[in-house]
């Protein structure tokens, strides 16, 4: 089987792993990284396989892939490469679809209050993570999640389930589609990380744990970096 990831960060490495246990033949997409991000350039050198940091697209394939997979891949992916690989390209969302289509979903599920947020393989299709649901899991949000945690443990327990994905993909399960209301959220830091004062003391508190993700900035109150609510309050409001 010829497969083509396109991937990134640690779960991206993961992928990466459990595709080469499986004796594919690969070749990585990906993404220029920061210091404190796991390589998958690296490990891409590490385990000699063939990877380019260009965006993928119908004229720079290595070759016909069977499949395609895309673990925190941040490029869209155009109509032509889905229709080269027969429409068996599915990709890793962290989010319950169809809510949270965009970025910055599980983000954002903390910041309005959800008591619940997931991960989701679904096709790709000519949407911004509107195909098929191939299958899905939901997470507690914790009231001591902060983005760091619960990105975590939504994507650990996702990558967990990336062969069962991958063997749907490949044996031709359809999927099913997406149902209920959706919504999207545009790239960037959500409220571009500014603490609103008219907020109440919850919304203020969820969100300074909705920022937390070392080395990326804090939540901002008044020009002053917040690491917790008490840099806020110094005991709970009546």
């Amino acid at each position: 089987m010829k497969v083509v990831l396109c991937g990134f960060n640690w779960v991206g490495c993961k992928a990466l792993d459990i595709l080469l246990r499986r004796g594919v033949e690969i070749f990585v997409y990906t993404h220029n990284n920061e210091y404190h991000v796991p390589s998958l350039i690296n490990m891409c050198k590490k385990r000699h396989v063939s990877f380019s940091t260009e965006t993928i697209s119908e004229g720079n394939l290595p070759f016909l892939p069977d499949v395609i997979c895309s673990i925190y891949y941040r490029n869209m992916i155009k109509t032509k490469v889905i229709e080269l690989c027969k429409r068996k390209i599915f990709n890793l969302h962290p989010s319950l679809l169809p809510k949270y289509r965009g970025c910055s979903s599980l983000t954002w599920a903390m910041i309005n209050g959800d008591s619940d947020a997931g991960f989701t393989y679904h096709y790709i299709d000519e949407g911004c993570d509107t195909g098929n649901i191939i299958l899905q899991e939901k997470i507690r949000i914790e009231d001591w999640d902060t983005q760091e945690s619960l990105y975590m443990r939504t994507m650990f327990l996702g990558i967990s389930r990336f062969e069962r994905a991958l063997d749907r993909v490949t044996s031709g399960h359809p999927g099913y589609p997406q149902s209920g209301d959706g919504s999207y959220y545009s790239r960037g830091c959500p409220h571009g990380g500014e603490i609103n004062p008219d907020w109440d003391y919850e919304a203020k508190e969820r969100f300074i744990r909705a920022m937390i993700f070392p080395p990326y900035p804090l939540a901002r109150f008044g020009g002053e970096n917040i690491y917790s609510i008490d840099d806020l309050f110094s005991e709970r409001p009546e």
